[in-house]
């Protein structure tokens, strides 16, 4: 597939389908995922009444449980494979791939802190990540809190953006009270 192509949902259908029939990873296109945006970008844009309204829709559900089912398909392949073809991965995929090599090295220091009798490094490494700051966005109203670095923050009304600790951070998001800012947005 050529970059002038555009995606339209049989050509998803298509790569999908040739991406499942293959024990192999195959190559596609390097901007695949952007062209993919681009088209369920502009599939949600339009409006249509009735039932041309409800045929995009159905699109939109087609193309987004199509792109779930090919890039779970690919990081399926590439977790399996030993002789890995790395230049058929997409920047994206290398982008997922990168966290799982960090949460693989993660485990080991932990496993590692943990036989070697390093409590102090890990005691050090809890208090860290109670206390990294995390950006999130305030859904409701909330009064001045303690941080676990014991700083004061807020009080904060509703869409308010701020950085505090990631302990606090989890408990107001799993409250409903804020949520997570992602810059990659």
């Amino acid at each position: 597939m050529s970059e002038t192509n555009q995606i339209d949902i049989n050509s998803l259908h298509h790569i999908v389908l040739r991406e499942t029939e293959d024990d192999s990873l195959l190559e596609i296109e390097p901007n695949f995922y952007i062209n993919l945006a681009d088209f369920i970008g502009n599939l949600r844009k339009q409006e249509f009444d009735g039932v041309e309204s409800q045929i995009k829709d159905t699109m939109i559900e087609m193309a987004t449980e199509l792109t779930s089912l090919l890039i779970h398909i690919r990081l399926d392949k590439i977790s399996k494979s030993d002789d890995l073809e790395i230049g058929f991965l997409l920047d994206e995929e290398k982008y997922i791939l990168d966290s799982q090599e960090e949460q693989k090295e993660r485990i080991e220091m932990i496993l590692s802190a943990t036989i070697n009798g390093k409590s102090k490094f890990l005691e050090s490494l809890a208090q860290n990540h109670k206390t990294k700051k995390i950006v999130v966005r305030f859904l409701k109203e909330t009064d001045e809190i303690v941080g676990a670095d014991l700083e004061k923050y807020g009080p904060f009304k509703t869409e308010d953006i701020a950085t505090i600790p990631y302990e606090n951070a989890q408990a107001l998001i799993s409250k409903n009270i804020a949520t997570k800012v992602r810059w990659e947005d």
